[in-house]
């Protein structure tokens, strides 16, 4: 039987994929660092790795930009969903324009860090302070079948 190719490249690509995105991730938050204007940013490094770590789930087309679909999905895991109209307006503010449907690595990090308080930047925090919470809260204590409804 002929191998078929296909079937072996799918994991294999997509860790490819994620590595080079990865890499290029990592080239950015370098520039970031070396950037005067973030040089009284405290524990930079840290919050940009955690940033990074962020942004790679949610940028699902892989294309190294977070869609509409992927800023959904974000506000959703954090707990936060949004009408289609909010989620716009938070993309043109965040990309710096109505025209643009995806937020960059980039565009991102300059919310994160930046002085301007944008709303995706304030559900972010409040988010991931959310899940941060959860984690520490320990397990969740066992149901019975009395709990249930």
């Amino acid at each position: 039987f002929p191998e078929n190719k296909n079937v072996q490249i799918g994991g294999k690509a997509y860790g490819f994929l994620k590595s080079q995105q990865e890499e290029k991730l990592n080239s950015i938050n370098e520039a970031f660092l070396s950037d005067s204007k973030f040089a009284d940013e405290e524990d930079l490094a840290t919050k940009l790795d955690m940033f990074k770590q962020k942004y790679m789930e949610f940028d699902l087309n892989d294309k190294g930009d977070i869609d509409m679909m992927g800023l959904k999905r974000m506000l959703e895991k954090l707990g936060l969903a949004k009408t289609h109209l909010e989620l716009k307006k938070m993309m043109s503010e965040v990309a710096g324009g109505p025209s643009k449907d995806t937020i960059s690595y980039h565009d991102f990090l300059n919310m994160m860090l930046g002085k301007r308080n944008a709303i995706l930047k304030i559900l972010m925090f409040e988010g991931m302070g959310k899940e941060q919470e959860q984690k520490d809260a320990g397990p969740p204590s066992r149901k019975t079948f009395a709990d249930l409804p």
